[in-house]
C-alpha cells in the first residue's frame, strides 16, 4: 500500500465531513442554562437528558450539549464519552424536531460502565420518545421532521 499526500488528504476530507457543525452546537452557558431551566428533565442509568423544544427561531436546526464532569473520569473518559453522545445525535438528528435544544449530563454512573453506542442509543433514544411523548400530552406541539 502506498503512503503519502493522497491518504492524508481523504482522511482530512473525511474529518472535514464528520466535523460537528456549529450550528448543531450548544456553545454558551446561557443557552445550557435556558435548557437546564426551561427544558423538560428525564434520567437514565447513566445520563440526565434536558430537552427544550422550539426555541422561536422558526428554521433553526436541532443542537445538543454535552456535560461530561470530572466527576465521571480522566479526560480519556470524558473525550469517550462525549463522542458516543455526537455519534448518537449524529444518527438521530433528523427524528429531532427543529429548534429543539438538549443538553445530556453524563453521571457518574457513566464513567464507571463500560458503554457501547448501543447503550448510549438505547437510553437516550428512550429519554427522547418520552420527551415527544410528554410533549404532546401537555399541548406542546413537539413538530415532528419531515
Amino acid at each position: 500500500m502506498e503512503r503519502g499526500l493522497p491518504l492524508r488528504s481523504a482522511a482530512g476530507e473525511n474529518a472535514q465531513r464528520l466535523a460537528w457543525p456549529r450550528e448543531n452546537r450548544i456553545l454558551r452557558r446561557a443557552e445550557y442554562t435556558a435548557c437546564y431551566e426551561g427544558g423538560r428533565r428525564f434520567h437514565t442509568e447513566h445520563f440526565i437528558v434536558f430537552v427544550r423544544f422550539g426555541r422561536g427561531e422558526s428554521p433553526a436546526p436541532a443542537r445538543l450539549g454535552a456535560a461530561v464532569s470530572r466527576k465521571v473520569g480522566k479526560a480519556v473518559l470524558r473525550n469517550r464519552i462525549k463522542r458516543l453522545l455526537r455519534e448518537f445525535f449524529r444518527h438521530y438528528v433528523r427524528r429531532i424536531p427543529d429548534g429543539t435544544d438538549i443538553v445530556v449530563v453524563a453521571k457518574k454512573q457513566a464513567g464507571e460502565a463500560a458503554l457501547r453506542q448501543a447503550d448510549v442509543d438505547r437510553q437516550l433514544g428512550a429519554a427522547l420518545r418520552r420527551a415527544e411523548r410528554d410533549a404532546r400530552h401537555e399541548g406542546r406541539q413537539a413538530p415532528a421532521r419531515s
